[in-house]
């Protein structure tokens, strides 16, 4: 293998949305790699001594800022990372949508301020001392909790990804959004601390024998509302949560309750819930009989799709950045399967032809998302890269091909299909479709 040289990467434009951002940021990427100037000034760097190593900067030399109170901030230089909407969604009074900047992070757990959100009639922020929980239904006795009495009964955290049904739905229509954060960012991953949802029931004597399904129905005025079968709430992973990354769920996660629902697609994690019924079949609400169902090549729809197939991607180099010299790069991205721990990931630098086992990063965890990494040495000329997951249950994760022989070319929800991201001898990074 050649030496560990690094190449140096240009991160994505996170402002390309704004007027010239993007061509801005571009022409001078172009420039600066066609003329070598970066290169040349790296290494006269290097010959005559690095300034920022000779001259002390003001932070060694002085006292820094007084005791930060009240709730921390990022850094004033990292102000980019952000979450952002959808140039190509439709745009409402409360917008719907806001993506994760998956290429900007690290390791697998989102910073709550950089979760995605999704919301069907906006976001509320609910005074905690009036919600009520209830739970009905085939019980023998029907409960009430308010927020005291949940946070007060043993509870439990864990790690899980939440990915909504539609993420990655514009590749299906071979729309080439620019980076990671719009193909995939509908993505994140917490920990989230709660209280079974099995225990609750348990304690309202729920007829588990008749009772083979759940409703769940939020407080926000869209009355969201969603069938979760028993089978997965009697493992004890479906929990009712008030707790993410260490605080209280944030008003735009479902503040101050929802329902985690490991491995399922994001409608299912009731925000703000209210309620729960238990009843002996699919309740066949609005939100899983007309929305969040897949048109199938027949002209069918297939409902209740509700699991996250394998699936995975890679987040650096991708769509948006620039490789501004040829050497050593670390491939890295994200896996994950809604059923289970993600078993292998590999990577491709020629667009499928040739694959090599990449490293996961540990912890890998069931139903969560696992962090990925292979050595790469660019040697200048163009690169398709991809990655493809395969789960503990043997499942791979599929090219466009294999998925739209079963899908066709008509659906929005659950494409898992491999990612490709096409890197020109330029060393520029675009979002390209193969397969």
């Amino acid at each position: 293998m050649p030496p560990m040289i690094p190449g140096r990467l240009r991160k994505a434009p996170e402002n390309f949305l704004a007027p010239q951002g993007r061509r801005g940021f571009l022409r001078g990427a172009l420039a600066a790699a066609a003329s070598g100037m970066a290169v040349a000034g790296a290494r006269a760097q290097v010959a005559d001594g690095d300034p920022n190593i000779l001259n002390l900067p003001t932070h060694s030399t002085g006292l820094g800022q007084p005791l930060a109170e009240g709730y921390g901030k990022p850094s004033q230089f990292e102000g980019n990372v952000q979450r952002r909407r959808s140039p190509g969604l439709t745009q409402t009074t409360q917008a719907s949508v806001s993506f994760a900047p998956l290429q900007s992070m690290f390791g697998i757990v989102t910073p709550s301020g950089l979760h995605f959100e999704r919301h069907h009639q906006g976001w509320w922020d609910v005074d905690p001392s009036k919600h009520r929980f209830m739970i009905n239904g085939l019980v023998k006795s029907p409960k009430v909790f308010t927020m005291d009495e949940l946070m007060r009964l043993p509870a439990v955290s864990r790690f899980h990804f939440i990915e909504c049904g539609a993420n990655t739905g514009m590749e299906w229509g071979n729309v080439a959004v620019p980076t990671c954060q719009y193909t995939h960012g509908m993505l994140s991953c917490s920990e989230f601390t709660g209280v079974p949802l099995v225990t609750l029931l348990e304690m309202a004597g729920a007829d588990f024998s008749k009772g083979q399904f759940v409703l769940a129905e939020g407080a926000d005025g869209s009355s969201m509302t969603r069938t979760i079968p028993m089978s997965m709430i009697r493992s004890g992973e479906v929990l009712v949560a008030y707790g993410q990354n260490g605080e209280m769920l944030r008003p735009e996660n479902g503040y101050p309750l929802r329902l985690v629902v490991p491995g399922v697609q994001g409608v299912s994690w009731v925000k703000y819930l209210r309620r729960v019924e238990v009843g002996d079949q699919p309740y066949a609400t609005k939100d899983e009989t007309v929305h969040y169902v897949d048109l199938m090549p027949d002209g069918m729809h297939r409902q209740y799709t509700s699991i996250q197939e394998c699936k995975s991607v890679v987040t650096t180099p991708s769509g948006g950045q620039m490789l501004l010299d040829r050497g050593f790069y670390s491939i890295t991205g994200l896996a994950w399967s809604g059923r289970g721990k993600v078993r292998r990931v590999d990577v491709s630098v020629d667009g499928g032809r040739n694959w090599r086992a990449a490293k996961l990063e540990t912890p890998v965890l069931s139903k969560c998302l696992t962090r990925f990494s292979c050595d790469w040495v660019w040697d200048g000329q163009p690169a398709i890269i991809q990655s493809r997951a395969v789960d503990e249950t043997g499942y791979v994760q599929p090219n466009y091909r294999q998925l739209r022989a079963v899908r066709g070319k008509g659906s929005i929800y659950h494409n898992n299909a491999i990612q490709s991201w096409g890197v020109e001898a330029n060393g520029e990074v675009k979002n390209v479709q193969v397969g």
